[in-house]
């Protein structure tokens, strides 16, 4: 298990895309007198945008969406805490990671404006607004391994000989 992977700032990205913003991952109450408030039960962004499509009883898509996020993220995150990226090397990763979060971006942008500007009623637009939160974590989340991926960097047995 990589232990550095959730302290790292694409491993923070992938827990905000499941855990709502301003809520510590894994922050746990430290004994003795508290200095500052804990922080709140996190509640799961996309869980709760699933949750919200589907009480209120909002178009089908809206719904698979939602829970499509949740899976994909959580088995992204996994890949990248196990290390399993690196024992299967038959796909190049960053990538993939890539692509999953731009068309996951470019879904929600269409599923939430529809979802907002439709709003049948409060719960859709509830999950509207949690769907522009997921594409603005998704946006930014390909900002980051974009900077990370560079395709003239040698990796791997394509390192020249000195």
């Amino acid at each position: 298990v990589d232990r550095a992977f959730p302290r790292s700032a694409r491993g923070a990205l992938k827990i905000a895309r499941t855990v709502r913003p301003g809520a510590a991952p894994g922050s746990a109450a430290r004994p003795g007198p508290a200095l500052t408030p804990s922080p709140p039960v996190p509640q799961l962004v996309a869980l709760a945008a699933l949750i919200c499509f589907l009480a209120s009883g909002a178009h089908e898509a809206y719904t698979a969406l939602a829970g499509m996020e949740t899976v994909i993220t959580v088995l992204f995150l996994l890949l990248y805490l196990l290390r399993l990226d690196t024992r299967m090397r038959c796909l190049f990763w960053p990538l993939a990671d890539v692509i999953n979060s731009m068309i996951a971006a470019l879904f929600l942008l269409v599923v939430a404006l529809f979802a907002i500007i439709i709003k049948t009623n409060k719960g859709t637009l509830a999950g509207g607004v949690l769907g522009l939160i997921l594409l603005v974590l998704c946006l930014v989340d390909v900002v980051l391994l974009c900077k990370k991926i560079s395709l003239d960097k040698a990796r791997g047995r394509s390192v020249p000989a000195k």
